[in-house]
């Protein structure tokens, strides 16, 4: 499996073509607003944008061959920005230098952006900072944020990644300009990820749903594993109430290490879908008795996030889940 490239190396977006002209004339108008909010699901191609948005404000010259917004790869530009290198560019991420994805963004970094924007373009048009996501930010560096949109800076312009734009503070949403990214048709996801990978249409569908249309989405499942960790739910669910203690047991000793606890996620990510499915099929066609798998639904929610901030036994938390979805089955 290829190894998705992070948004500064991806010089192609496509489906997103009239949100790109949009951003393309406000620029060439001369009216670019100072705050942009990224919004969609994750995988939309928001950070993918970003970048190319930052390539153009920082100088690169349109290069039609990579779309409304693109720049040539080899443009000097565009190499400081892959090199992490350019003066008048700025980003806010959880992936921290030593490259170890870190739970939010640091308070710290977040108010070193007032000191970014407080100066002037070192060699561009403008001073651009990239936030992706704003989601992670916790209070403290929110309102950091908050403070440097409060104050709009000369020839600065900030763009934000969100996942999830309901949860974040009104005051900001209410400084910036949206722009929405939604998910592509499952059919052109799909086809995303079939360039890019060696998978089969079929596959390729699933991942497509499972990321409910988003592309990059897709593409990180297919790099996860996900068809195999679906798979496995599938199996689980298929057997109730009856336990498949050695599949259960194998899929448990792949949730050991700091990398364990992606797979971990997954297979509860792919359990909670199909058990939302089929309790509202089961609604769908008046059948009651749902109280249970409701609640097994809600536990596949809440542990994953239990078992990484209070350090639990994956594997225990996995047989308890399990345990839940084995008592819904047997009261069906």
């Amino acid at each position: 499996m290829a190894e998705p490239r992070h948004p500064r190396e991806v010089f192609d977006l496509t489906g997103h073509e009239a949100t790109e002209e949009a951003f393309e004339a406000a620029r060439a108008r001369g009216r670019l607003h100072h705050a942009w909010l990224l919004t969609g699901p994750e995988g939309a191609g928001k950070a993918t944008f970003a970048y190319r948005a930052a390539r153009r404000l920082l100088g690169a010259p349109a290069d039609p061959a990579y779309g409304v917004l693109g720049a040539s790869p080899d443009h000097p530009v565009s190499r400081q920005v892959i090199a992490r290198s350019h003066p008048d560019l700025f980003v806010l991420e959880r992936v921290g230098e030593d490259g170890k994805v870190r739970k939010v963004i640091p308070v710290d970094e977040a108010r070193a952006l007032s000191e970014f924007f407080s100066k002037s373009p070192a060699s561009a048009p403008h001073r651009v900072a990239i936030v992706d996501a704003i989601d992670d930010l916790n209070v403290n560096a929110a309102n950091a944020i908050l403070k440097t949109l409060e104050e709009p800076p000369p020839h600065g312009v900030l763009l934000m990644v969100s996942h999830s734009p309901g949860r974040l503070l009104p005051t900001i949403r209410s400084r910036c300009r949206r722009l929405a990214f939604e998910p592509l048709p499952l059919e052109a996801a799909a086809a995303f990820v079939r360039e890019r990978e060696d998978v089969s249409a079929e596959d390729a569908l699933r991942l497509a749903k499972m990321a409910n249309g988003a592309p990059g989405r897709a593409w990180a499942l297919a790099g996860a594993g996900a068809i195999a960790m679906d798979d496995a739910a599938r199996s689980l669910l298929e057997d109730l109430p009856r336990l498949d203690e050695a599949l259960a047991l194998s899929l448990a000793d792949r949730f050991r290490g700091g990398e364990g606890m992606a797979q971990f996620q997954l297979l509860f990510d792919r359990l909670a879908e199909r058990v939302h499915g089929f309790a509202a099929e089961r609604a769908h066609q008046g059948i009651g008795g749902l109280d249970r798998w409701a609640g097994a639904w809600e536990t596949l929610q809440r542990l994953p996030r239990e078992a990484e901030a209070l350090n639990l036994d994956r594997a225990d938390a996995l047989f308890t889940a399990l345990g839940e979805l084995r008592q819904a089955a047997r009261a069906a």
